[in-house]
């Protein structure tokens, strides 16, 4: 797998990947000068686009990689999207926040705070 693995718990949870829709701005795509690569992504409009799977019943992020709460990581780590790097941001490193707590608690995981 190509993600992080680091004591950082964003970098091998996976919760929030398979759990939450992920728009963004098309000028994050690769096409458009970003770095989110294109097929991985579905349009959703002019200005936005959405990574792939995470529209479905039950979400999981076209760029997931491995089982969630076990090992699990972003394919594209270093290319992902805004939203996917805004996520968790609010709490400190190591501690989830409120939308993290949910997402852990989807797929049966202890939160982390």
């Amino acid at each position: 797998m190509s993600f992080t693995t680091t004591n950082n718990p964003c970098t091998h949870c996976g919760a929030c990947c398979a759990s939450f829709r992920v728009d963004f701005s098309r000028q994050e795509l690769l096409s458009e000068g970003g770095s989110v690569p294109d097929g991985l992504t579905v349009d959703l409009t002019n200005d936005l686009c959405r990574m792939r799977g995470t529209d479905h019943a039950a979400p999981r992020c076209a760029a997931l990689q491995g089982k969630v709460g076990e090992r699990a990581g972003c394919g594209i780590y270093e290319w992902r999207p805004s939203p996917c790097r805004e996520f968790g941001m609010r709490a400190p490193l190591g501690l989830g926040d409120e939308a993290c707590n949910r997402a852990r608690a989807r797929h049966g995981l202890a939160p982390l705070n």
